[in-house]
């Protein structure tokens, strides 16, 4: 069976920083995989709010995330800083990709947790079907 391999870009949007809690620990001692997804929603609604949006309105859109794909690298651990690195890929007409780098210090050296991807999908929801990315929001993905 042939694995996932995610290429990450070059344009990086912003670094988040997110501690490890209890909640996220599964009976392996470790970070379950249901709890990175929820670490890297966090990252990008602080991102979104760095630049003063929220997912239901970002310069006069909403998102929804149609797609997600997790390469999982190494464990992680409680109370661990994970650093989440989120970049920007291709744009479409009404939507664009999202990709994270997870990483955290271990022994003085920096260890890569996981890479992600999601899919995300401007969307209206008085009207219930896919928008147009605006120019605000294109803004944010691709910064001077």
């Amino acid at each position: 069976m042939a694995r996932i391999k995610i290429d990450m870009p070059v344009n990086e949007l912003a670094e988040i920083l997110i501690r490890v809690r209890i909640g996220d620990i599964n009976y392996g001692n470790h970070v379950g995989n249901d709890a990175f997804v929820s670490i890297i929603h966090e990252a990008r609604l602080q991102w979104l709010q760095q630049n003063s949006f929220t997912e239901t309105d970002v310069a006069g859109t909403s998102l929804i995330m149609s797609d997600l794909t997790i390469e999982f690298k190494n464990e992680s651990y409680y109370g661990e800083e994970i650093a989440i690195k989120i970049y920007c890929g291709e744009i479409s007409r009404v939507s664009f990709d999202l990709y994270y780098q997870l990483t955290t210090e271990r022994n003085q050296q920096i260890v890569l947790i996981a890479r992600a991807k999601t899919g995300m999908v401007c969307f209206n929801y008085q009207i219930k079907k896919v928008s147009p990315v605006t120019a605000g929001l294109i803004k944010i993905l691709q910064p001077a």
